[in-house]
């Protein structure tokens, strides 16, 4: 995305700002989707770990209508998130002195429109999953890719569902994710597409996720989320597990071809620094997009503060598999995506899922 970079000081950011491209862009439903499908005559299991990872998700199918209490109040007055450190909205308003009701209105609508993301994102997930089913070569790939579409089916389900009883808001999807969530559909091959869906996207879900869920005060988005990360932990695993094998298997051109194609993913959704969010959010409440970022770059732990999400799954993981070397490493650090306080050396990564 050339012409949406710029400078805010020394950081190169991504932002749309011309309304007529990002219509555009989101008018574009129907994306040409190049997908060679593979059949395979071999039934019986090849690969052990993805057959057990297809069982677990067999038995941890769940119901989001009957098995969440949609009776559980999510009152707009509350803080069901803590009251510093969970909103940039709501950070800079109190920085300027804005009262209390400002701010939690704020975090609301940044929570809303944060949701609202991940549902487009969760949209993403079930069409890529059934590309997979056709191309992935082994009949484990397939089933398990099978038995994630319906997972995806019932986050899509759940998350439209919150948004529609208990936020009343649905926010259109953000120009730089549609971007990308566009790209990894149309990726060429399926090596590219189950490290671009499974291993960086659902990995980046799994971060936020779990950190909503260990904020949040209210049971039923405690519960919901939940569940629906038990899901997205299983899909990781699937990633790992494939792209494991693929590494091992690789050619050194394929290796380079996985680590840039990582690297401008995480680069890219990095770039955009909340700012498809803050110029659809932050001029109600008064404020600057640029300021608002400059506020967050500002602050003395901002590295650790923006590594978080990407250091809770997807970079331990990249770096286990040999996808962050010298090429990559100082790069991902300067663009505060690997931290320093979070990072062992490789040997002693797990696999994180």
């Amino acid at each position: 995305m050339p012409e949406q970079r710029r400078m805010i000081e020394t950081f190169e950011v991504i932002e749309h700002v011309d309304e007529r491209q990002i219509a555009a862009l989101r008018e574009r439903t129907n994306v040409a989707v190049p997908l060679a499908l593979q059949w395979t005559w071999e039934y019986g299991s090849e690969v052990e770990e993805l057959r057990q990872l297809y069982e677990r998700g067999k038995r941890s199918q769940w119901n989001a209508e009957t098995d969440l209490d949609w009776s559980i109040p999510f009152p707009r007055e509350d803080w069901f998130l803590p009251k510093e450190g969970s909103s940039l909205l709501a950070g800079v308003l109190a920085t300027v002195g804005a009262d209390d009701a400002t701010c939690r209105e704020a975090a609301w609508d940044e929570f809303a429109h944060t949701m609202s993301q991940l549902l487009h994102g969760e949209q993403a997930a079930l069409q890529l999953c059934g590309q997979l089913t056709n191309a992935c070569p082994t009949m484990d790939q397939k089933w398990y890719a099978g038995s994630q579409v319906i997972d995806e089916v019932r986050h899509v389900e759940v998350i439209s569902k919150f948004l529609a009883r208990k936020m009343g808001t649905l926010y259109p999807v953000s120009p730089t994710i549609k971007f990308l969530l566009d790209k990894l559909l149309e990726a060429p091959t399926w090596k590219l597409k189950t490290l671009g869906m499974q291993c960086l996207f659902e990995g980046v879900a799994v971060g936020i996720f779990d950190i909503i869920k260990t904020m949040t005060t209210n049971p039923l988005l405690k519960e919901m989320l939940r569940r629906v990360e038990l899901d997205e932990s299983r899909h990781a695993a699937f990633g790992i597990l494939t792209m494991r094998r693929l590494v091992e298997d690789a050619s050194p051109e394929e290796m380079i071809q996985f680590e840039d194609f990582a690297f401008e993913v995480l680069e890219a959704l990095n770039a955009n620094q909340q700012l498809d969010m803050l110029h659809d959010l932050a001029p109600k409440y008064g404020l600057d997009p640029e300021a608002c970022v400059r506020v967050m770059h500002s602050l003395p732990n901002w590295h650790d503060l923006n590594a978080e999400v990407y250091m809770h799954t997807v970079m331990p993981n990249l770096c286990r598999l040999g996808l962050v070397t010298e090429r990559t490493e100082g790069k991902y650090r300067k663009l505060g995506i690997l931290s320093d306080t979070r990072t062992a050396p490789r040997s002693e990564l797990p696999l994180s899922a």
